[in-house]
């Protein structure tokens, strides 16, 4: 109480020092907690990616169909006029910003849990690259925090190369969600799209794919170390295609975001579950977190890039070229894991299953 009352006897003076120096005195206790405020801040920038990545598509949808109802109408007019003539922009580079990458609420995603990203080798920018990411866990957090955002100063220590995260092409039909999607230099991850960033829009491009995709997402849990890999070529063959360096990543602790209830092979739940997924294009997972349920676990995420492998121009490569690269890239990806997997909480006696 003396040392408030100090300070008030300071006010009454009009010294600016005896303010500062009263100031200076009180016990922290009266002080708002900062790092209590930091921490809500941070659940609050996660929360509105998740929140945003679930709802905003289908809640600017039904908004847009509802003003054609009201004296709005024109907006919603003008509006999807638009969305028609630049419907085919997601295919052809998007609409990067350099501003929305940079917001402020990234460093708070960032944090949260927190998300690192290593580099262990060089990528040049007179070549292009396709960055496979593992695993998919449920949200992907780390690939969007890492390659969505200059969060993690992916620009700083890869100079010269310019990220692309692909996604569901079908976010991309969507109003306004489109749009933040691009604004992060985030691409649909179709043929078309993953074309015109390899082929033409020069040299220094990364495109990222996550290649375990939906049906990956359903062995998410914590502890759970296992990749969607064995049959996935795809991404090899368009690599070989293209002559873009192949680039195995890894996100430690990327499934320990979410715990989830994963069904038994052969229930009807986890059938339904598959036949969603082919209809949807994502799998509906029964996943849960830390508060109310989908806020995730402040569990660490740090995401490995590893060492390019360079790839040849070939136009129309044989299956056998295509096997060759492929298991190159499979043994990449488990060393990148053995050499790295003590110094983030993993056993040696841990192995990578590749499913």
């Amino acid at each position: 109480m003396k040392t408030i009352l100090a300070a008030y006897s300071g006010v009454l003076k009009g010294t600016g020092s005896s303010i500062l120096s009263s100031l200076q005195d009180l016990p922290s206790a009266l002080w708002p907690c900062s790092s209590r405020m930091e921490k809500h801040l941070q659940v609050i920038s996660v929360l509105q990616w998740v929140i945003s990545f679930l709802a905003m598509g289908i809640a600017c949808t039904l908004l847009l169909v509802y003003m054609f109802c009201t004296d709005c109408w024109l907006i919603a007019a003008l509006y999807t006029a638009w969305l028609i003539v630049d419907w085919n922009t997601p295919k052809q580079g998007g609409r990067r910003s350099s501003w929305v990458r940079n917001w402020t609420v990234w460093t708070y995603f960032r944090d949260y849990f927190p998300v690192r990203l290593i580099k262990t080798h060089d990528l040049l920018p007179n070549r292009n690259y396709i960055l496979g990411y593992h695993p998919h866990g449920i949200f992907c957090f780390g690939a969007f925090c890492n390659f969505g955002t200059e969060a993690t100063g992916f620009s700083k220590k890869f100079p010269g190369i310019k990220p692309s995260l692909a996604t569901l092409a079908g976010n991309f039909r969507l109003p306004v969600l489109r749009d933040y999607l691009m604004s992060g230099g985030i691409c649909p991850v179709n043929r078309h799209s993953i074309d015109y960033l390899l082929s033409c829009n020069g040299t220094g491009n990364a495109v990222v794919i996550v290649v375990g995709g939906a049906a990956e997402s359903l062995h998410s849990a914590p502890g759970m170390n296992s990749v969607t890999l064995k049959n996935r070529k795809g991404f090899v063959k368009l690599a070989l295609q293209k002559g873009s360096d192949l680039v195995p990543v890894y996100s430690f602790g990327e499934n320990d975001a979410y715990k989830q209830v994963i069904f038994e092979e052969g229930t009807c739940w986890r059938a339904l579950q598959k036949r969603l997924q082919k209809m949807l294009g994502f799998a509906p997972c029964l996943f849960y977190g830390s508060a109310w349920g989908i806020v995730p676990f402040c569990n660490p995420i740090t995401t490995i890039v590893g060492e390019p492998i360079t790839v040849p121009k070939i136009e129309d490569p044989t299956e056998e070229m295509v096997e060759l690269y492929h298991g190159m890239y499979v043994r990449s990806l488990l060393c990148l894991f053995d050499k790295y997997k003590t110094r983030f909480g993993l056993k040696e006696s841990d192995i990578l299953h590749i499913q």
